[in-house]
């Protein structure tokens, strides 16, 4: 008779256990601080308010990006593209990718190259009508892509819902999935990706060996690793200039186009803060055989 509620008992202290190991990780992760800009804060914090500048910024990113850089933010990313070179069958993971610019210009490379393929496959055929050219550009088009896919993932909803809108805008309706998810536990399978990318959103992270941890999971072995980010200038002069455009010049820009100084304050801290890390971030990615 004393079974059921001595079960009973137990199961109530083993609630409780489990509550109060919840409740210690929760204040150990809040103990632990690291930085948010030139601000020291808990870890928790720091994911918080990263959230929220992304959350506000979302509407106006693109746009920023285009003021801020004056347009060279694009040759990064075309650089990116083309030193990645993929191929149709290319399996691609866009971490923080936000607004899909990688994503599309990869969808881009893959159809120029299925198109190359094409060209080069019709010039060895001779004496084809034109309804039969037509019809093969027809037959490839219908997979344009060879196979290729680019997943979009990022741990802000507002940033991926200004991005799936873009996409519909630009006409990119193959090869995408929109996946929200934290860099840190990515929600997929190991050995999935023959490429990882991540543009400008490494410093953002609060824990980036665990980050790379799950890059290197989620890649295919023989996988690559790449990583678009800022550093340091070196030259004295340029590094002032920079300094002064920086710090000067983009938040007010944040202001006036996106009504937010604080978030591009924070992301002008943010580069600042992150050249100390590149070396120990570099000896990271080789620990798990990203570089």
């Amino acid at each position: 008779m004393m079974a059921a509620p001595m079960t009973a008992l137990l199961r109530a202290r083993l609630a409780g256990a489990c509550s109060g190991v919840r409740r210690w990780r929760h204040t150990e992760q809040a103990r632990k601080e690291t930085h948010f800009g030139f601000q020291t804060v808990s870890e928790e914090e720091k994911g918080e308010r990263v959230y929220q500048v992304f959350e506000n910024v979302a509407r106006k990113y693109d746009l920023m990006n285009d003021s801020m850089s004056l347009g060279v933010h694009r040759l990064w990313k075309d650089w990116l593209i083309q030193y990645m070179n993929p191929t149709p069958g290319t399996k691609l993971l866009d971490v923080a990718g936000g607004t899909g610019d990688i994503a599309f210009r990869f969808v881009n490379y893959i159809r120029a190259q299925k198109e190359k393929m094409i060209r080069h496959k019709l010039k060895y055929q001779q004496n084809l009508s034109w309804s039969e050219i037509s019809r093969a550009y027809q037959q490839e088009e219908q997979g344009s892509l060879g196979g290729s896919r680019a997943v979009i993932c990022d741990i802000n909803k507002e940033m991926l819902k200004v991005g799936k809108q873009k996409s519909l805008t630009l006409g990119y309706s193959e090869g995408l999935s929109w996946v929200a998810g934290n860099a840190e536990e990515l929600p997929f399978d190991d050995d999935k990706f023959d490429v990882y990318t991540i543009a400008f959103g490494i410093r953002n992270v609060t824990h980036i060996d665990q980050a790379l941890q799950e890059a290197y999971r989620v890649l295919k072995p023989g996988g690559r690793f790449l990583c678009l980010e800022f550093s340091q200038v070196n030259n004295p002069l340029l590094a002032r200039a920079y300094d002064l455009y920086s710090f000067q010049v983009i938040p007010v820009l944040g202001e006036i186009i996106a009504g937010d100084w604080k978030s591009y304050q924070y992301l002008v801290e943010s580069i600042r803060r992150f050249p100390p890390q590149v070396k120990h971030f570099c000896n990271t990615s080789q620990q798990f055989g990203l570089l």
